[in-house]
């Protein structure tokens, strides 16, 4: 199955860095906005100013939130053009975009953006804009979806995502493609902000098998709210992101370590502080085994009446066991 080569098969794919030393650095800061709080957005903001901390000495920081408002994410944006900020990291697509559009004088620095080109960001994976490169977390929605049919049979599959979202609306095209080779039935629901996500599960729960959410972080801002109407509904949650999992009643997850991206967004910045030109730098699509994750939990199996094999139980990295989280080497 494809789940089972995203975890056991993964190619071991460090990023080559060439040598180099920072002095300290300016008073200026590095910009740093993220489109919304949740946990895989805060452990991608945590990862990039952990890995500047530790390889740039003096390093300062300026955290933004655009509280899933673009106005907002716009108005951050002009602020760090206007204070002339080192780099201007944006982490997902909403926020990346802003930045991209408004500052074309300072390098941009994208974090966890499903598909850059899409999004307007870049022209290609190979090589950055003018200025602007960064990290893609294209989710692998084939294992996702495979991972979730593997535990329960799937005749109709709920999709929840903001067709607003360039990353969403992309992964939405991927669910399609492959409902339409399964024969499996696929029931939408969309949303334009956070308050709406609880009420677009409830308007499906009655018509769907299992519930597959992407990384869409509308979505995830209310992730709780989705994991609630599936318990109660005893409905199969299978999510792309296990940061999350680890601490909501989700059935399984299957994606990025976000931590882990956000550690590698820090080193391309430090590329470009140490003077690397953005548009000679690539896109970086995770591929080591470390910076995956699948997310088990076999509490919320029980109560769904669900047994997953040994063979799954096996592959997991980590398990959710009598409400202890246990965490195997990778």
């Amino acid at each position: 199955m494809q789940f089972r080569s995203f975890i056991a098969t993964a190619t071991v794919a460090a990023m080559a860095l060439a040598a180099f030393s920072v002095s300290a650095v300016k008073d200026t800061p590095v910009g740093i906005a993220k489109f919304v709080s949740h946990p895989a957005l805060d452990d991608l903001e945590r990862g990039v100013v952990d890995e500047l901390t530790a390889t740039v000495p003096g390093i300062r920081f300026d955290l933004q939130n655009a509280n899933a408002d673009m106005a907002t994410a716009a108005q951050i944006a002009r602020k760090f053009k206007s204070d002339k900020v080192q780099v201007a990291v944006g982490i997902a697509t909403p926020t990346a975009q802003a930045l991209a559009s408004a500052i074309r004088d300072i390098p941009v620095v994208f974090c966890a953006v499903t598909d850059p080109v899409a999004a307007g960001l870049v022209s290609s994976y190979q090589g950055g804009g003018k200025n602007v490169t960064g990290t893609s977390d294209m989710t692998p929605v084939a294992s996702q979806l495979d991972l979730l049919v593997a535990l329960k049979p799937i005749k109709r599959l709920g999709h929840v995502y903001n067709a607003g979202e360039a990353n969403s609306v992309k992964l939405a095209e991927l669910v399609r493609d492959y409902c339409s080779a399964k024969g499996i039935a696929l029931v939408e629901s969309t949303v334009a902000n956070s308050s709406e996500v609880r009420s677009a599960v409830l308007a499906i729960a009655d018509r769907i098998d299992g519930l597959y959410l992407g990384n869409d972080n509308t979505v995830f801002s209310a992730v709780n709210a989705v994991a609630d109407v599936c318990l109660q509904k005893r409905l199969p949650l299978v999510t792309a992101d296990p940061t999350s999992a680890e601490t909501l009643p989700v059935l399984a997850a299957l994606g990025f370590d976000y931590y882990q991206m956000g550690r590698a967004t820090g080193r391309i910045v430090a590329r470009i502080l140490a003077g690397e030109k953005p548009g000679s730098i690539p896109t970086y699509f995770p591929t080591a085994p470390a910076e995956k994750s699948f997310v088990l939990n076999l509490d919320v199996a029980a109560r769904l009446g669900i047994s997953p094999g040994a063979d799954m139980v096996a592959q997991a990295t980590t398990i959710i066991r009598n409400g202890k989280v246990e965490r195997r080497a990778k």
